[in-house]
């Protein structure tokens, strides 16, 4: 049985902005089932969907900070140089392909699938995985400790306070059908 699953992986800004995704991710990597990165570009935008989406400059630093304290080895540094030198179907994203390749990133987790082409991620030895799917195989590759890691994370979760059968509908409407079907059928 395998007892650790460290892949690297790139964490996309939308699967880092939905509060339940980016939530059940960190629990997961907190249990070391995988080793998170992201860049600064990465929270940038995440900054910048959450002051969209109402959240206060204020708060929206703290979490910002709060995942690089969680995380201290998670971000990546001196990729830029990459960037102009990528090419995927949005230009917008080869911030994310170039810190996955600085890092030497197995995975880039993205709910954006169609702007980074597996053809093309396999050049740098990289493939893409939406949320679903990342989580649904990480679950499969290591149910005891994917269990623990969801069940703390509903025990920690104060705001609000919410059962496991709660959150796994929150996380099934927020795209993770297999993956909180999955995690049902473990509890």
């Amino acid at each position: 049985m395998i007892h650790s699953v460290r892949f690297t992986c790139v964490l996309d800004t939308n699967v880092i902005y939905p509060i339940d995704i980016r939530d059940l991710l960190f629990w997961f990597a907190h249990y070391d089932l995988f080793t998170p990165k992201w860049s600064k570009h990465i929270f940038d935008e995440w900054l910048d969907v959450m002051l969209r989406k109402g959240i206060s400059r204020k708060e929206a630093e703290k979490r910002v900070r709060k995942a690089n304290l969680a995380f201290p080895d998670a971000l990546v540094l001196n990729y830029e140089y990459l960037i102009d030198a990528l090419q995927l179907p949005d230009p917008k994203d080869r911030h994310v392909l170039a810190a996955a390749i600085k890092t030497n990133a197995n995975i880039i987790v993205t709910n954006n699938l169609n702007d980074f082409p597996n053809t093309y991620l396999s050049n740098f030895g990289l493939t893409a995985k939406s949320a679903d799917d990342f989580i649904t195989d990480t679950i499969d590759l290591n149910q005891d400790i994917a269990i623990e890691a969801f069940k703390d994370m509903v025990l920690n979760r104060t705001n609000p306070d919410l059962d496991e059968f709660q959150l796994l509908e929150i996380l099934r409407h927020n795209g993770l059908q297999n993956s909180a079907d999955y995690l049902h059928s473990l509890i």
